[in-house]
C-alpha cells in the first residue's frame, strides 16, 4: 500500500503527525508512506523512520498556486498512490491528491472539501479532543475506535552527528546542557519573559551546567536579551539562527533538560524524550500537550487564560509574568534529580 500524506506547515504539528505515520504502519506494516510538505520539513521528516520520501511543496504559506498544484499532482500521478491523507484543513491542501487521481482521498470535512475528498469525514470534537487524536483517526476506518494507547512521536538521532555538531559549534562535551527555547511563532502572548529565562539560566550556570538558547534566527533577539540580563556568563550560548532545524533536533537530543514555551521545539523535545518543563500562558495543554513521560507543565490558570490571543488583550501578560522563575527552577531540579 502506498500512501501520500499532505503534511502540516508547523513544526509542532509535523512532530505530532508522526503518530499518524506510526499508526498507519501498525495496521499496514509493509506500507510505503511519503509526505508532501514545505521544504523545511525535510530535515525533521528524515528523523522519522516511518517515512520513505519527504517530497517538497514549493509553495509559500497561504499561496493558492493552482497551476503549481496541478503540475505537482500530474507528476505524482505516475507514483500510483493508493491513498492520500490530507492533514491541513484548507480546500487548497486537498487539490493535489485530486489532481494526482489518487483513488482514496481522506481528510476532515471543511471548506467544501467534499468536492475533492471521497473519504470526507465529519469531525466529532468531543470524541477527539486532542489534535494528535484527530491526526491518528485518519489512519483508521471512519468511525473506528482509536486504540486506548496511541504511539508517541519518537525522533531518531545519530549520536555521531550530534558529537560532530558539538565540535563544530565549540560546545563543551564535559558538562550537561540545559536547553532554553524562548521563542514562539504564535506571538508574544506565548513567550515567558526574557528576565525570567535569564534567572533560570543564571541559576543553572551556577550549578555547573552549560545553557544553550535554541530557536530560529528571529529568536536571536530575545536570546541576546536573556544573555545580557544573565550577565553574559561564558557557559550561556546563543544558538538561535546558528543551526538548521535538523541540527537543532540533533543537539536537543543531548540535553539534560529543556525549558520551553508552548512551541514547535517543545514538541521536538518531547519526541526526543528529554526531561521537559513547559510554561503556558495564552494557550493550553488541553489540545496540543507535549507527548512524553518526563514533563512538567506550568500554568497559573488565571481567569483570563487561556485566551488564545497573539498579544495579551488586557496588556498585562500576567499569565506569564506572574509565573515565577522559582517555579521553573524547582521543576527542572526535580527532573534532573
Amino acid at each position: 500500500m502506498k500512501i501520500l500524506v499532505i503534511g502540516p506547515a508547523w513544526v509542532g504539528d509535523m512532530v505530532m503527525a508522526q503518530v499518524l505515520f506510526r499508526s498507519l504502519l501498525l495496521q499496514h506494516p509493509d506500507a510505503i508512506i511519503d509526505v508532501l510538505a514545505p521544504t523545511w520539513c525535510r530535515e525533521l521528516l528524515s528523523r522519522m523512520p516511518e517515512i520513505r520520501f519527504a517530497l517538497p511543496l514549493p509553495l509559500a504559506h497561504g499561496e493558492l498556486g493552482l497551476g503549481k498544484r496541478w503540475h505537482i499532482g500530474r507528476e505524482l500521478e505516475q507514483d500510483h498512490y493508493d491513498q492520500a491523507i490530507v492533514l491541513p484543513n484548507s480546500f487548497k491542501s486537498a487539490l493535489i491528491p485530486r489532481f494526482a487521481g489518487i483513488p482514496l482521498r481522506t481528510g476532515w470535512r471543511g471548506e467544501a472539501r467534499g468536492l475533492l475528498l471521497n473519504d470526507c469525514r465529519v469531525l466529532d470534537k468531543q470524541r477527539y479532543p486532542l489534535m494528535v487524536q484527530r491526526f491518528a483517526a485518519l489512519a483508521f476506518a471512519a468511525g473506528a475506535a482509536l486504540p486506548p494507547i496511541l504511539p508517541k512521536p519518537q525522533l531518531q538521532v545519530d549520536p555521531a552527528a550530534t558529537r560532530a555538531l558539538k565540535m563544530r559549534l565549540w560546545l563543551a562535551d564535559d558538562k550537561p546542557a540545559l536547553v532554553l527555547c524562548p521563542g514562539a511563532e504564535f506571538g508574544a502572548a506565548k513567550q515567558w519573559p526574557a528576565a525570567h529565562y535569564a534567572e533560570v539560566a543564571r541559576h543553572f550556570a551556577g550549578q555547573g551546567l552549560q545553557v544553550w538558547l535554541m530557536g530560529s534566527e528571529r529568536d536571536a533577539i530575545i536570546a541576546n536579551e536573556i544573555l545580557d540580563l544573565a550577565g553574559r556568563v561564558p557557559v550561556l550560548i546563543n544558538l538561535c539562527g546558528r543551526t538548521t532545524l535538523g541540527e537543532a533536533v540533533d543537539l536537543m537530543a543531548d540535553a539534560a533538560a529543556v525549558v520551553s514555551n508552548d512551541s514547535g521545539l517543545m514538541h521536538v523535545a518531547a519526541a526526543l524524550a528529554r526531561p521537559l518543563v513547559v510554561v503556558y500562558g495564552s494557550t493550553s495543554p488541553v489540545f496540543t500537550p507535549p507527548l512524553a513521560e518526563r514533563v512538567k507543565v506550568l500554568s497559573l490558570g488565571l481567569d483570563c487564560s487561556p485566551c488564545f490571543k497573539r498579544e495579551c488583550p488586557l496588556q498585562h501578560l500576567n499569565c506569564l509574568r506572574q509565573l515565577a522563575p522559582s517555579m521553573v527552577i524547582a521543576a527542572v531540579s526535580d527532573l534532573l534529580a
